[in-house]
């Protein structure tokens, strides 16, 4: 078995979430269909965005996550936390410091949890 390298959201609305996730990453999918979205990040790791009406099996409400992105600094969190605000992301923590850093959490259009924090220095 390898690492995970697939992430899968189950959305309302496939479309829809693509586009938000295109603003967002800035890259377009590289698959889409009615049902069915994938991005490709740099890394190597792929984004799938699967409606949750179509989903086999059917997948229960269960359990919540979040989707976590670095940046180098505080000065680069605060100014992607003013892009997000500016796009109109729902935010549930504003800039706040916990034991790992400075971090915000915002939410995407079917309540997945986008955590950005920034990477501490070493």
């Amino acid at each position: 078995m390898t690492d995970p390298n697939f992430i899968i959201l189950y959305v309302d609305n496939p479309s829809a979430s693509a586009d938000f996730y295109a603003g967002l990453l800035g890259k377009t999918p590289v698959e889409s269909s009615p049902t069915f979205a994938m991005f490709v990040l740099a890394s190597g790791l792929k984004l799938g965005l699967w409606s949750r009406h179509t989903v086999e099996p059917a997948a229960a409400a269960a359990g919540g996550g979040e989707i976590a992105f670095s940046v180098n600094d505080n000065d680069a969190l605060h100014s992607q936390y003013a892009d997000w605000v500016k796009r109109g992301l729902k935010i549930i923590q504003r800039p706040t410091e916990m034991e790992f850093g400075l971090t915000f959490v915002a939410l995407d259009p079917d309540g997945h949890r986008l955590r950005v924090y920034a990477m501490p220095r070493q």
